[in-house]
């Protein structure tokens, strides 16, 4: 007899989802999935199947693609399915097989969803994956949030079988003379949660045979560590970065330095931001040496600067340079926005503002340029004798590492740097008792 009591007792305790809303199943054809279907089936809730082919065991996936088929239109419900070049993704985006599957199958779930008015996607995880799971993160150091197991609910996907171990569904097909597909790929020991669950649980049994269940009972302990410790740290978060305007966040070296136990709270602090354990003992390790040393995950950049730390994102695509012509009267840089503008002399107010500039009109020679300093490139700043590396510059007023590279130029058609923008124009272009014609550059 199929456990829909439970099935729907495990729904409501963990609020899976409003048994009113229909549900989209994501089925494979083999025996968990299978009976997640029956299961709700049963309960008379709504629900479509979804099945993904990825195309790896040729005729094997082609017939459990036209199984699942078959199901769907014995029950009458909607049915999707997709056939991926899964190995030509896995190549491509240098993952994994296994990887590159999970990664398609759930970004094409999820657009399904979305597409068609779906609560959530459910998926047929039962308890004893759990402890595959477990140990799997175990052996590949993903930190306490790996050692939680797989959570019945998260974002749009939910696990409704993990009330249920693998024996148990072993025993209710058996009983319920239930037809699925058998994926020959489970057989095999090359991956390594079927290493794991073919030759290590096994082993681990003979010591305790109740291995599932401690494995739950320890994940739900490790789950409710790490929402107390994220409180924790998202509190630590917001006192150690500060936010800068530019968008770079600062953090003081010495606060940092205090922190204990130091390696656990230092990774959970930058879990977010992508960095290794191994990057941020290299941090650790070098903190005390010269400012500029750079530590990079695959998104952020973490950058030593004169007793703190600069964390910022990573710029992927920098306008080497855009012209500004004389007939332009907007121009769009560095996801800023900026505007010219041409008055008389006398119907001028010049005022002190970091956002706005102004020159001769007659000493500009277009085509302008708007680009990014570079290492050796000078200027004469307004008010000051003689010209000025802008490194030196830049340098002089403190400017984060990390800014420095976001900081734009305004450049005249001979060369000549007109404008750090948002700090100084050039003394050699200024508005003086000549001038006719006073152009003015602004941010907006």
């Amino acid at each position: 007899m199929l456990p829909t009591d439970r099935f729907l007792t495990f729904i409501q305790q963990q609020q899976l989802f409003d048994t009113r809303k229909k549900v989209l199943l994501a089925v494979s054809g083999g025996r968990d999935s299978v009976l997640m279907v029956k299961l709700f089936n049963a309960a008379s809730l709504p629900f479509g199947i979804a099945h993904c082919n990825f195309g790896l065991r040729g005729e094997e996936s082609d017939g459990d693609e036209a199984f699942v088929r078959e199901l769907a239109d014995e029950l009458q419900v909607c049915f999707f399915s997709v056939r991926f070049d899964t190995l030509d993704y896995a190549a491509d985006h240098k993952l994994s097989i296994q990887m590159a599957a999970r990664e398609l199958r759930h970004n094409w779930l999820e657009k399904i969803r979305q597409d068609h008015n779906y609560e959530v996607i459910g998926l047929a995880h039962h308890g004893s994956d759990v402890t595959e799971t477990v140990l799997l993160n175990l052996t590949r150091g993903t930190g306490i949030a790996g050692l939680h197991g797989i959570q019945a609910k998260r974002a749009n996907f939910v696990r409704p079988l993990l009330f249920l171990k693998r024996q148990d569904i072993d025993d209710i097909i058996r009983s319920e003379a239930i037809s699925f597909r058998e994926d020959s790929s489970n057989l095999s020991a090359k991956y390594a949660r079927n290493k794991i669950r073919l030759e290590v649980i096994p082993k681990l049994k003979e010591l305790n045979p109740a291995l599932d269940e401690t494995f739950e009972r320890n994940s739900r302990r490790f789950g409710q560590l790490e929402e107390f410790l994220n409180i924790q740290v998202n509190e630590l978060r917001k006192v150690l970065f500060k936010k800068l305007p530019e968008g770079t966040v600062e953090i003081d070296l010495q606060q940092l330095k205090q922190l204990e136990p130091l390696e656990l709270l230092l990774f959970e602090l930058f879990r977010p931001f992508g960095f290794s354990e191994n990057v941020l003992a290299d941090l650790v390790a070098t903190w005390i040496g010269e400012p500029g040393k750079v530590y990079e995950s695959a998104t952020h950049l973490i950058v030593l600067d004169r007793g703190k730390l600069l964390l910022e994102e990573k710029l992927f695509e920098l306008a080497e340079e855009v012209i500004w012509s004389i007939d332009l009267v907007k121009l769009d840089f560095m996801a800023k926005n900026y505007e010219r503008e041409s008055f008389d002399f006398e119907n001028v107010f010049i005022e002190k503002n970091r956002e706005k500039a102004f020159f001769d009109e007659s000493l500009l020679q277009y085509p302008l340029k708007m680009r990014l300093w570079n290492d050796g490139d000078y200027f004469f700043p307004f008010g000051m004798k003689g010209k000025k590396k802008l490194s030196d510059y830049l340098r002089e007023l403190k400017i984060p590492l990390t800014q420095k590279k976001r900081v734009p130029l305004l450049v005249n058609g001979n060369g000549d740097i007109l404008w750090v923008i948002g700090y100084r124009t050039d003394d050699r272009y200024r508005v003086g008792p000549e001038t006719k014609k006073v152009s003015i550059f602004k941010q907006i």
